[in-house]
């Protein structure tokens, strides 16, 4: 199958601001990119690019005085199956672990895990290790908290989430995130493309999707606390230890988002 991904906004600005831009699949998805994705803004502005600590393609522009429309289009193939399970992976001691997923197991800005060990433990610590203990968490987490738009907030950590049992999807994905770092899983934040491919379509307007990885079994697996179901069609975009590291844009100064539009939707067979 192949997906039209974009996604079409419009900041405001009292001056030049300098952008980091995350909006690039990511490489992982390189080879299944029919049409790219380029970054395309109005007016046109220099652009330059470089790949982040964690592999993200990011882009650097200087938005100047008054609007400006940054957009872009593309297609990319996709296999179709939803998300995979393996009931069997393990979870694996620290001390076996790879160094390069480490990291995963620190506390970072949205997901502190000094706040949330005690209560992890309490909650899953008779949970079987591995796979079961992370659907354990998933499934405790898609049902302390309530979805909603209203409830969204830049600034909201995942004990925070946990405490007021109310967020979005990145705070789904934040908690789930610190619960298995606080059971020694690497656990990483995702951020992507997910389109209401083979579920009912939903009334709200799309947005770009937070999910989570966990290592388990010498590899990475997706999981979706918010959703709690297999989907079809997640287009990763940036992986990092949680929002603060792929935010779709990083400003430098005094900004207002005016439009914001996010498409994924699945081509018709030709």
């Amino acid at each position: 199958m192949k997906i039209r991904i974009g996604y079409d906004m419009v900041y405001s600005c009292p001056d030049r601001v300098p952008m980091i831009l995350m909006l690039n699949t990511h490489y992982s998805r390189a080879s299944d990119v029919v049409v790219p994705d380029h970054v395309r803004t109005d007016p046109a502005v220099p652009m330059t690019a470089y790949r982040d600590g964690f592999g993200n393609w990011c882009t650097r522009i200087v938005a100047p005085p008054g609007d400006i429309r940054i957009f872009a289009e593309g297609i990319v193939r996709d296999t179709g199956l939803p998300d995979e399970i393996a009931l069997d992976a393990g979870q694996e001691p620290v001390e076996h672990l790879p160094e390069e997923t480490l990291v995963y197991l620190l506390g970072s800005r949205y997901c502190e895990t000094d706040r949330l060990s005690d209560e992890a433990w309490r909650l899953f610590g008779q949970t079987d290790p591995g796979w079961a203990r992370v659907q354990a968490i998933c499934a405790f987490v898609h049902g302390h908290i309530e979805f909603g738009y209203r409830f969204a907030r830049r600034t909201k950590s995942a004990s925070e989430a946990y405490s007021e049992k109310a967020g979005v999807c990145r705070d789904f994905a934040h908690l789930a995130v610190t619960f298995c770092r606080c059971m020694n899983i690497p656990a990483r934040y995702c951020t992507g493309y997910l389109g209401d491919i083979g579920v009912a379509p939903l009334p709200d307007p799309m947005d770009f999707a937070a999910w989570f990885e966990a290592f388990l079994g010498g590899r990475w697996y997706t999981f979706d606390p918010r959703n709690f179901v297999p989907r079809i069609g997640r287009v990763l975009i940036a992986r990092g230890r949680d929002a603060s590291d792929v935010a779709i844009a990083t400003t430098f100064g005094p900004n207002v988002l005016k439009s914001f539009v996010v498409r994924a939707d699945e081509m018709p067979e030709t």
